[in-house]
């Protein structure tokens, strides 16, 4: 009886990788997972097999300390002709697997910048705020005549750099369609006035609407909560697609790239001026017949004293 123990175990292993790969791709198509997957594996092999026979060629020279990872892409390029006669394929040493993969850990991120969902914006979101990096994950998957409301943190409207820079890639080619500004202490675990960006790929105008909804609540205990009548009210004006005073703007994607693409509610939205006006004029009058007054209480009190001085003389 032949002893398959050997191919039972194999198939195991072949069923175990795959539900651990099976897991990790999570909701991406197998087959994109497969060449995404693929495509490294084959890229590691070639780089590893390439510094593996050159060290030995150079080891068995003598030079035991030679290492081609280290090797100058300068010095590397002598031998290119060589190696494409004798191995098919030659790889510069910056461009090996392992120093790829070193610059990637020192943030210089080589594979997420070519990545189709974030290279169109020329620059990758900060490692630390990577709202932006959703959002254009998001995008990437939105579909040409769908709509996507992503809940974000305010600072990813007004910061510089290349927060900046991605949200100038988004305005110059019009894919913001609303920008909400929430009130403060609506969710659970942070106070922070949170914002919503409407994002579209079909727009018919070259303009972005906001809505100033940050008064829009009424108070619960220690948070607030938007009530039907406000979320109603919110939906109206993004439907409208209206200005109107205090609270809906829209405004052309020209005057956004003239405000430095500040995304902000309230850079756009005229705040209402709730303090008391004072009438100046009024305000005179009223501070001159005080004084009146008092000069003449003044006498009074004067007068009164000097009798009563000389009734104790």
């Amino acid at each position: 009886m032949i002893d398959n123990r050997k191919e039972q175990e194999r198939a195991e292993l072949h069923r175990t990788i795959w539900n651990i790969a099976n897991d990790l791709r999570g909701s991406v198509d197998g087959w994109d997972f497969k060449q995404y997957v693929l495509g490294m594996l084959f890229y590691r092999y070639i780089s590893e097999n390439l510094t593996s026979y050159i060290n030995e060629g150079e080891h068995s020279a003598g030079d035991t300390s030679f290492d081609y990872a280290a090797l100058s892409n300068k010095d590397a390029e002598e031998a290119r002709a060589d190696l494409v006669k004798t191995k098919g394929f030659f790889i510069l040493p910056s461009e090996l697997f392992e120093n790829v993969r070193q610059r990637a850990t020192a943030d210089e991120n080589p594979i997420l910048i070519n990545d189709p969902r974030f290279s169109p914006a020329g620059v990758l979101a900060p490692k630390s705020k990577a709202d932006l990096a959703f959002i254009m994950h998001s995008l990437s998957w939105l579909a040409t005549n769908g709509t996507a409301a992503i809940v974000c943190f305010p600072g990813i409207l007004y910061r510089g750099g290349a927060e900046q820079k991605i949200r100038q890639y988004l305005i110059d080619n019009n894919f913001i369609d609303c920008i909400i500004q929430l009130p403060g202490n609506l969710f659970f675990g942070t106070s922070i006035a949170t914002c919503i960006m409407v994002l579209k790929k079909s727009k018919n105008e070259n303009s972005t609407l906001f809505i100033d909804a940050s008064k829009e609540c009424v108070k619960v205990t220690n948070n607030n909560k938007l009530t039907q009548v406000n979320i109603e009210k919110i939906v109206a004006a993004y439907a409208s697609r209206e200005d109107a005073e205090y609270f809906a703007k829209v405004v052309p994607n020209g005057e956004i790239a003239e405000q430095g693409y500040n995304l902000s509610v309230s850079t756009h939205v005229e705040q209402e001026d709730t303090r008391e006006v004072v009438n100046i004029t009024e305000l005179n009058a009223e501070i001159e017949r005080i004084v009146t007054r008092s000069d003449v209480l003044r006498r009074e009190i004067d007068a009164i004293i000097a009798e009563i001085e000389g009734g104790i003389q």
